[in-house]
């Protein structure tokens, strides 16, 4: 009897904390006590763990066993300490080896009767375990495909405690290692395609920009026009996710849960397009503890679509205006503070009206459109690179169908190459995309373009037609349409085009 180390990893959101174990069994009144700021739940696990233990066929140490958990002003919450707390327990009782725990990071949760059970968050774990110098983690078969995905540590399973104790004191075969899927890359159905959408030249086009600068995009048009259409089929325009993406994605979907049937890489870019009852948690992430990710980080380095966006409540949208900027969201909860990445697209749609019925049908008073336009504040339309006014499809158009020619492969294969040309001018900062370029740096040399280039925008700016946030996103739509244009600098007739873009000034069916 006597002290042994081994560890666990802390989550807060998607940041892991490498936690060491420590155990120590002395004389005195039988107990399990912890130290560590250890919350509720991780305090709960007393009985969970002596149920195990002695459900196994192990004995449970009949003296005073004392747990702390390092750093001790780290928050540690939830079941996942179960397993790393037995091995801590059963080492200083002599049941295990000491050597076979040290260096090991476990992760699962106990059953009453020792079985093995998977958590959440396991490949953010798993990846601050490699970060931490970890080499190796065990955890439940169900996480096992998951835990995979992360190269450079050994990863085992197992699917009971009685399995662990046999592999560690040479009774049974080793525990066996964990491999990811077959295809380790979470494929979706075939996209929609474009070339499906009828019509809609300008709008196609504001698409392919705003696929190729990672901008925002409002589109307000009658229903039928082709809003839901055209923004379903923005995902197909963007590039894969490389590799440091599709950790990043797939560890947000692994912390809210969304990983348990389809343990893969996320690879394509995700798409979330939450109902317009949504609360304001459901978008930005919520819980009683730990708050947990919402629509707007389940859709970083994707899109967000909010369909019919002035029934939204006005709170929910407000909530979006500091993501929009940051790319990121700080969530404070009880149990304490996270921060997830949300550097998402936003698309809106709207009708022009509440009664959404042609121009000369339409029974809404000049206050009621005013009431219906004014849900969405004009600070978040600000944030808006795009606005465009989508004019309903003509029967011609309809059936036309030399309108339909480019495809979603054909639109993404030129995104990615104005893609690859704003990564090349970018390189070596902290931003790749047009649309995340401070403005500052756009307004200073090399990058500003000439006054007589700038002439409409800058007339604009002093007209009080446009913000000096509007007027830095209207470079940045500029820079995207000259990367499309395939000419090293903006030029005035791209300057024009993008500020037409931002105001609203051209609609759906223009040429």
């Amino acid at each position: 009897m006597g002290l042994s180390i081994t560890s666990a990893i802390a989550l807060a959101g998607v940041d892991g904390t490498r936690i060491e174990v420590q155990c120590d069994i002395s004389a005195g009144l039988p107990g399990l006590s912890f130290t560590g700021l250890a919350d509720t739940s991780v305090v709960e696990s007393r009985e969970r763990v002596r149920s195990a233990v002695v459900n196994s066929g192990a004995v449970w140490p009949n003296r005073r066993v004392t747990v702390a958990l390092f750093p001790a002003d780290v928050s540690k919450s939830g079941s996942r300490f179960d397993l790393a707390v037995t091995m801590a327990v059963l080492s200083a009782a002599n049941t295990v080896p000491g050597k076979a725990v040290e260096g090991v990071a476990w992760i699962a949760e106990l059953g009453l009767d020792g079985t093995l059970r998977p958590v959440r968050g396991v490949l953010p774990a798993v990846l601050a375990a490699r970060r931490t110098g970890v080499e190796r983690v065990v955890v439940s078969t169900g996480n096992a495909a998951e835990a995979a995905l992360v190269s450079g540590v050994e990863v085992r399973m197992a699917s009971t405690l009685r399995q662990v104790l046999a592999a560690l004191t040479g009774q049974g075969p080793p525990l066996p290692q964990a491999r990811a899927a077959a295809s380790a890359c979470a494929e979706p159905a075939a996209l929609p395609d474009i070339a499906e959408v009828s019509g809609q030249p300008t709008a196609k086009w504001a698409l392919e920009i705003a696929a190729a600068g990672g901008h925002h995009l409002m589109m307000v048009g009658a229903p039928g026009a082709g809003k839901t259409m055209l923004a379903e089929r923005l995902p197909g325009l963007l590039p894969r996710l490389d590799d440091q993406d599709s950790l990043e994605v797939t560890a947000l979907h692994s912390v809210a849960g969304l990983l348990n049937d389809r343990p893969r890489l996320v690879r394509r870019p995700p798409w979330q397009a939450p109902h317009h009852t949504a609360s304001v948690a459901s978008l930005v992430g919520g819980g009683s503890h730990l708050a947990r990710p919402g629509a707007i980080s389940l859709a970083h380095r994707g899109v967000l679509f909010l369909d019919e966006s002035p029934e939204f409540s006005v709170r929910a949208l407000d909530a979006l205006r500091q993501p929009l900027e940051s790319g990121t969201v700080t969530l404070s909860r009880g149990g304490g503070t996270v921060v997830y990445p949300a550097r998402f697209q936003l698309v809106l749609a709207a009708n022009p009206c509440p009664c959404a019925k042609p121009a000369d049908q339409c029974v809404c008073t000049a206050m009621v459109r005013r009431r219906y336009e004014q849900r969405l504040s004009g600070p978040l339309m600000d944030r808006i690179d795009l606005q465009l006014q989508i004019a309903p499809v003509s029967r011609a158009d309809l059936y036309d169908p030399q309108g339909q020619v480019d495809t979603s492969a054909a639109v993404a294969a030129r995104v990615l190459v104005a893609r690859q040309r704003a990564a090349v001018r970018w390189r070596g900062t902290p931003w790749r995309l047009n649309a995340e370029i401070p403005g500052p740096v756009l307004r200073s040399t090399p990058w500003l373009p000439p006054a007589a280039v700038l002439r409409g925008a800058e007339h604009a700016l002093e007209t009080g037609s446009l913000s000096a946030r509007g007027f830095d996103r209207v470079l940045r739509l500029a820079w995207t349409i000259a990367d499309l244009d395939a000419v090293p600098a903006p030029r005035a007739e791209h300057v024009r085009e993008a500020l037409q873009l931002r105001t609203g000034d051209v609609t759906g069916a223009a040429a």
